[in-house]
């Protein structure tokens, strides 16, 4: 066959590639905030590389509910992107310990923006009445049509 001789002795692995750190086990301090990695795209340290000097910026919430908004959103980024870290590293638990506390934290988080604003999504109430369809619609305090 085509690869019989084993005169050679090649060993290729991703894990030795030079200047990768999937070994390195101590990835805490390596990763950025939420509201930093989720500007990015990414919350590993590092990684973003702006195509063609075009960079992010930062968003500016104006008011309580937009700050709220982005919070969650960011939030609900970080454990995404915990989550795919820990496919590959289930047993790092300093990632898993932080993945639990964002969890908590967004959890937190949806229950005080459910108590001032209402629901995110359809599926939730505070148990009182169905608020979803509650008025005013965002479009409808702010004018126009940047939020449809």
């Amino acid at each position: 066959m085509l690869f019989d001789n084993t005169d050679f002795d090649y060993e290729i692995s991703l894990f030795k590639i030079p200047g990768n750190n999937f070994l390195d086990n101590n990835r805490e301090d390596k990763f950025l905030t939420p509201e930093e990695g989720f500007m990015r795209g990414n919350l590993e340290k590092g990684t973003f590389i702006p195509y063609n000097q075009y960079t992010y910026f930062k968003l500016k919430p104006e008011n309580e509910r937009e700050r709220m908004l982005l919070k969650l959103m960011a939030y609900s980024f970080a454990i995404n992107d915990l989550n795919l870290y820990l496919d590959l590293n289930p047993n790092d638990m300093a990632v898993f310990d932080k993945f639990k506390k964002y969890a908590k934290e967004l959890n937190d988080l949806e229950i005080e923006y459910i108590k001032k604003f209402g629901p995110i999504v359809v599926c939730e109430t505070d148990g009182a009445n169905f608020d979803w369809i509650k008025n005013p619609w965002p479009w409808d305090n702010l004018g126009g049509s940047m939020y449809v």
